[in-house]
């Protein structure tokens, strides 16, 4: 049991004899440092004592894609973090290739009873998905937001990254550098951030370079989400002729840097690289990784304040919290080389 309270108290940073007090039901104790011992435990994997399971807030779930991207562990770990403080208990759920499904998730989670869910890069940002299983959660009467894509059609507050300033940055950046000849390596067509991507990169050439649709159409590659995506993409850009290779994760970037290595051709110095995410990690690549960060920190906070005002009965708008990326120059972009010869 010693060891347990100091578990304890080192989680929640108080002392053995508060946790005591806690646990115990003793007065004496202010009531946010009670709720950083109950919170502790749940993220330590205690179960809390009989008497005092009903100060628990309740379970929100959080549905993801694969972790195998790590921006996706990241924004779990602040969504995770920011419900945790609120004496909320987050219950993860993880879409894996050939295991559940997004309806199969939500349906488990409901019957968990959760107070709401978090949905990160679902089925909202499908443009082809149908969205009327949204509204038959919300007859269900459990609150939720969404993160990443947007659909009119859902009845509900979105919380995304602006991808089209996003690429707009990038462009900026290699166009300063004198590059002309810039690539696209996104993900498939149907979703939402692609789309918006496509858009501010248009936006970008159009504005920086002057060129026409069917230029630009050119230099926009479509891929998976993945580091042999990136590769394939990126692959595909080089023999266009591209001399910088703007990429939709810091994945695909890595398999971009792996594309030009194995074509003979040196990052920067002969291609540029850019990645979008800033994953944990990402500035230690070789070289580090110049990316446009995604503001995980404000979109995972603001995604767990507006679930809990609507958890506590306040409805949030049917509207799109939008939050301005930044760019992180790092060692992946360097001056153009000059267009190469065209295959």
């Amino acid at each position: 049991m010693t060891a347990r309270l100091a578990d304890i108290a080192a989680q929640a940073g108080v002392s053995e004899a508060t946790v005591s007090r806690v646990l115990n039901g003793k007065p004496g104790v202010a009531a946010g440092t009670r709720e950083s011992v109950l919170a502790a435990l749940d993220v330590l994997g205690y179960e809390r004592p009989v008497k005092l399971r009903q100060r628990s807030a309740g379970l929100v779930g959080l549905i993801t894609p694969e972790l195998d991207n790590p921006i996706f562990p990241a924004l779990a770990q602040v969504i995770g973090q920011a419900l945790t403080r609120q004496g909320y208990t987050p219950v993860l759920a993880t879409q894996t290739p050939g295991g559940s499904t997004e309806d199969e998730l939500t349906e488990m989670l409901v019957d968990r009873g959760v107070s709401g869910i978090i949905f990160v890069s679902g089925l909202h940002a499908d443009t082809t998905a149908d969205m009327g299983r949204y509204d038959q959660l919300r007859g269900q009467g459990v609150p939720y937001v969404l993160i990443n894509g947007f659909s009119d059609k859902v009845q509900a507050p979105f919380v995304s990254p602006d991808d089209r300033a996003a690429m707009q940055l990038a462009v900026t950046h290699l166009t300063a550098l004198g590059h002309t000849r810039i690539g696209l390596a996104v993900g498939p067509k149907r979703f939402v951030p692609v789309l918006r991507k496509i858009e501010g990169f248009r936006l970008g050439m159009k504005e920086r370079l002057g060129l026409g649709e069917a230029e630009i159409e050119e230099l926009i590659q479509h891929s998976l989400y993945s580091l042999e995506g990136g590769q394939a993409a990126a692959a595909a850009l080089i023999a266009r002729g591209c001399t910088a290779v703007v990429c939709a994760s810091d994945m695909m970037a890595l398999g971009a840097i792996r594309a030009a290595r194995q074509q003979g051709l040196k990052v920067p110095q002969e291609v540029s690289v850019v990645g979008f995410d800033d994953s944990p990690l990402i500035a230690f690549t070789d070289p580090p990784l110049t990316t446009i960060r995604q503001p995980v920190q404000a979109m995972g906070q603001a995604a767990v304040r507006t679930l809990l005002e609507e958890i506590g009965g306040t409805p949030a708008p049917h509207s799109e919290f939008v939050f301005l990326p930044e760019l992180v120059v790092r060692g992946s972009t360097a001056s153009g080389p000059g267009q190469r010869r065209r295959p």
